[in-house]
């Protein structure tokens, strides 16, 4: 059956956005209005003739409403294959009437969770009449047109108007996967609440979750692959998809994943001194702390300049005009910020092409979740890294303890560390990273990439001495020989800090005192892989 006219419809919601405007427009056409509890009072208000549900199963809502849909005259007109000789004599037999329309939204069961209820009450909005509607009418899509969500109405009643009052099947097909997508949603909310906030279980045995498609890109991190950005049903903290995107290109997969990378690492500064963050491929490729957004851009850039051609850019403070035309001065893909005054606005505005995002401050980097990975045959799951070390909880091992200022260097250091793909080494010095090594198979080279990008850079700026020496070196994992350690001491380094933990700790410690260096352990490792 191609075409069905809408005879009879069923509307029972909790969204009632546009419902008025729905039910009139039905009821111009005739059609019959059967209603139950607070969407026909809704409807009556309107000034519309609504039946009850009670009047078509001849059993009253019982149960504080727990109970009134679930009847076989509902469903039964809801399930019924009209074509079927005998499930037309069932109908005739049993007084049941076909249903051509149901118009339900659920139970409020998120906005019930996200706004702190107490158990009961997010209990109590579990919906069950709903689903079991929504399924049945989205089953039988040969002969039911299901509708969940208000945005469908002006599609539907343009449908009806094209169609003299009927709905194609094509029509009928896309909202019964709408309406299948919304009932999966709705039980993976529930799912998800009693595995983690009822139960405890950060692991549960079945695992289910739902997004919402955000859009299509134009492809993924290669021309020949496909992508799209989804959000959770329920954000834990807002981040690039809820960005205000000033101006500039649709932003790619690739944009996303490293303006993600680069809005993390600016989120560590949070409540600090103006910071700025660059990076190249999911990696900082320059961080920098300063009194002003300027300089600690300059001091960020300073870093790896080469690198930054072609990167993102992430401050933990609005943007100010003078530091805007500065990164104006070289290419750059995406500028993160929470707020940009008007001249820096202005100085953007001059490259179109410069996709800036304005985002509603910054992410929690403390904040609980799980991150997870897709492998061949399965789903990796991990809680998500958030941990943090205070200047409290290192522990020096070594011979000389850091100073004051070498101790500040350490911690910066460490945590840009945790923010660059493993083996990581980060120098840095006066709070801003002097070199990055970054990705490497092991930790030596990883010292000697760092040390040699910042020999490049004294080069580059005419300085007496790299900008390694003197400075802090963090490693996000221990040092399994003291080969990279060694290194870090023949670029100039005179504090590090690393997690500890290697069977050859002392032989590391020893060759530490030997050339003079202050370590402290944090016995936390930061891998990023």
């Amino acid at each position: 059956m191609s075409e069905v006219t809408i005879g009879r419809a069923l509307l029972s919601v909790s969204d009632k956005s546009g419902l008025a405007e729905l039910g009139k427009a039905l009821a111009a056409r005739g059609v019959e209005l059967v209603s139950t509890g607070g969407t026909a009072k809704a409807l009556r208000d309107a000034g519309l003739e609504v039946k009850d549900v009670s009047e078509l199963t001849g059993f009253p809502e019982m149960m504080d409403g727990r109970v009134k849909t679930l009847h076989p005259t509902v469903h039964g007109g809801l399930l019924a294959v009209r074509d079927n000789p005998e499930h037309a004599r069932a109908m005739e037999a049993h007084d049941i009437g076909a249903i051509d329309l149901v118009v339900v939204n659920l139970y409020p069961f998120e906005a019930t969770v996200a706004k702190g209820a107490e158990r009961d009450e997010v209990i109590e909005n579990i919906d069950i009449g709903g689903p079991s509607m929504v399924r049945s009418s989205a089953k039988n899509h040969q002969y039911v047109t299901i509708l969940t969500d208000p945005s469908d109405y002006e599609t539907f009643l343009g449908e009806l108007e094209e169609r003299d009052g009927a709905t194609s099947l094509d029509f009928r097909k896309r909202m019964a996967a709408k309406a299948f997508a919304a009932t999966a949603a709705y039980d993976a909310a529930i799912s998800q609440w009693f595995a983690y906030a009822d139960q405890g279980e950060t692991f549960p045995q079945t695992r289910a979750m739902a997004s919402n498609l955000v859009s299509t890109l134009r492809y993924g991190e290669n021309p020949h692959q496909q992508a799209a950005l989804y959000v959770p049903r329920r954000v834990p903290s807002p981040g690039l998809p809820q960005a205000e995107q000033v101006q500039g290109k649709e932003l790619s997969y690739n944009n996303y994943n490293d303006a993600n990378a680069a809005l993390e690492l600016a989120a560590e500064f949070a409540g600090g001194k103006p910071a700025v963050v660059i990076v190249k491929h999911a990696n900082p490729c320059g961080v920098a702390q300063a009194d002003n957004l300027l300089d600690a851009w300059h001091a960020a850039l300073e870093c790896d300049s080469v690198s930054a051609f072609g990167g993102i850019v992430a401050t933990n403070v609005p943007l100010d005009g003078p530091t805007a035309e500065a990164i104006c001065k070289i290419f750059t893909e995406v500028v993160v910020a929470p707020g940009a005054d008007e001249a820096a606005r202005a100085a953007f505005a001059a490259k179109k092409n410069l996709r800036l995002l304005i985002t509603d401050g910054l992410p929690d980097p403390r904040r609980p979740g799980v991150t997870q990975v897709v492998i061949a045959g399965g789903l990796l799951v991990q809680t998500r890294d958030n941990g943090a070390i205070t200047a409290d909880e290192l522990k020096v091992v070594t011979e000389r303890e850091p100073s004051e200022q070498e101790l500040k260097d350490c911690l910066f250091a460490w945590t840009v560390a945790r923010h660059v793909k493993s083996n990581a080494i980060v120098y840095a010095r006066d709070g801003a990273t002097a070199g990055i090594g970054a990705g490497q198979m092991n930790r030596r080279d990883s010292s000697r990439i760092a040390a040699m990008k910042a020999a490049e850079a004294a080069e580059k700026y005419g300085w007496d001495q790299s900008r390694t020496v003197g400075s802090a070196v963090a490693s996000d994992a221990f040092f399994p020989f003291a080969d990279g350690l060694i290194a870090a001491a023949e670029a100039g380094a005179t504090a590090v800090i690393q997690p500890g933990g290697s069977i050859r700790d002392q032989e590391v410690i020893a060759a530490a005192n030997e050339a003079g260096l202050a370590m402290v352990f944090t016995g936390m490792r930061h891998f990023r892989h």
